[in-house]
């Protein structure tokens, strides 16, 4: 019995038809139509006569054939693997049975880890290295910028925050206005744990303000109101009468004096002669209060210079032995530091913690390399971006640097 399926071969670049079973083999035509495994059409030579009749009477097909074109791309050689690449493993808890793990060791123990988990491990290490830096010949410290967004310091990293200042473990700060007035507000009344899911509207019916799931009752800015405005007569009198020249981080520093409340990262900025840099002081609350204090002090008016601030900003860090971008946040806080750090061709260090993606093309979600492109952080630079939350990820990073031995 024959099999008269046609097929179509291929002779020269000329199609040609042959019948399976017709007693013409097909073997001289050459080759049969195939394809490579990216889609590029390639001859394939045919292992077996296609018109050889089997065993059981039956006809060879194209399909008994091994297809060497999957076989290779399934099978494909790897090149050999560097003898400096890293094993991936985690972390073995196994090994401290009987006793405590500490923060340090289980960062340090989930540099081979991957993903974010290993990042984490680099931005512990980045740090260390930071912090420790002493010049061999003069021992001068790196210059450490500690950057973040004002809901950090709603949340309860504003501890951590403080930590880092009371401690002079930073060398200067940027932050937003809400990073200004929401430390000096939780001086006065206490910001509670709410919500995700509330309702806007409901919220807003019971004058209840609503950041991620904190709340923060409409009564605490009416506090903060009765507090800054008087302080804002004494700044525009000393303005005035002793000709004293206001800048943000100036007006920052007396805020921090006056609050004084050592449960405050301003306070402590303030005591420590660490500058805080808030380039965007009106955009919030405290920017409120002092467009409502325009109309109390007409015709005269609070003045504040942002240059001066630039000014101070760069030449620190111009001036700086070594520098270190810790980064909390993106935005204003983000570019500010790194902006400063153009001004030395770079930054030797630098941590970004933030959720932000890059693919929009905004510096909050940059990945240190876009800055390297800038100059904002030097090409060999010790630096990473860590993809998380900060007040799941900075907690440990403190616990397992500047708070690992116990100061």
């Amino acid at each position: 019995m024959h099999d008269n399926r046609e097929v179509k071969v291929l002779d020269g670049g000329e199609e040609k038809v042959g019948k399976l079973g017709s007693g013409v083999g097909l073997k001289e035509y050459g080759t049969l139509e195939g394809t490579r495994a990216g889609g590029e059409v390639e001859p394939r030579k045919l292992e077996k006569q296609v018109g050889e009749e089997g065993a059981n009477g039956a006809g060879k097909t194209e399909g008994d054939a091994r297809p060497d074109g999957a076989m290779d791309a399934v099978l494909k050689p790897s090149e050999p693997v560097p003898d400096n690449w890293k094993k991936v493993t985690g972390f073995e808890f196994g090994d401290f049975k009987g006793r405590d793990v500490t923060v340090k060791e289980l960062l340090s123990g989930m540099d081979t880890m991957g993903f974010q988990g290993s990042n984490l491990a680099k931005a512990r290490e980045i740090i260390d290295d930071m912090r420790k830096y002493r010049n061999p010949e003069t021992g001068a410290k790196a210059t450490v910028f500690l950057g973040y967004t004002s809901n950090l310091i709603s949340s309860g990293l504003r501890e951590t925050l403080r930590y880092l200042v009371q401690h002079r473990h930073v060398s200067a700060i940027v932050t937003t206005a809400g990073g200004v007035e929401e430390d000096l507000i939780k001086c006065l009344a206490p910001t509670y744990l709410g919500a995700f899911s509330l309702d806007g509207a409901t919220l807003r019916s019971k004058g209840l303000n609503r950041i991620g799931n904190l709340l923060v009752p409409n009564s605490n800015y009416c506090a903060f109101e009765d507090w800054i405005i008087p302080l804002l007569d004494k700044l525009l009198a000393e303005q005035e009468n002793d000709g004293t020249h206001w800048t943000p981080s100036t007006i920052i520093r007396r805020l921090g004096l006056e609050i004084n409340d050592e449960s405050s990262v301003l306070y402590w900025a303030a005591k420590n002669d660490i500058p805080v840099f808030c380039p965007a002081l009106t955009d919030g609350s405290i920017g409120d209060m002092m467009y409502f204090h325009t109309f109390k002090s007409s015709p005269a008016q609070l003045r504040c210079d942002i240059i001066a601030d630039i000014r101070k900003i760069n030449t620190l860090a111009v001036r700086a032995d070594k520098s270190g971008a810790v980064i909390l946040g993106g935005g204003v806080v983000k570019h500010h530091i790194a902006n400063a750090n153009l001004m030395r061709n770079g930054a030797e260090w630098a941590v970004f913690v933030n959720t932000a993606s890059e693919f929009d093309g905004s510096d909050a979600g940059a990945r240190v390399d876009e800055a390297v492109s800038w100059g904002k952080v030097k090409k060999e630079a010790k630096a990473v971006k860590v993809t998380a939350e900060a007040t799941i990820a900075f907690p440990m990073l403190v616990a397992a640097t500047w708070a690992a031995e116990g100061k």
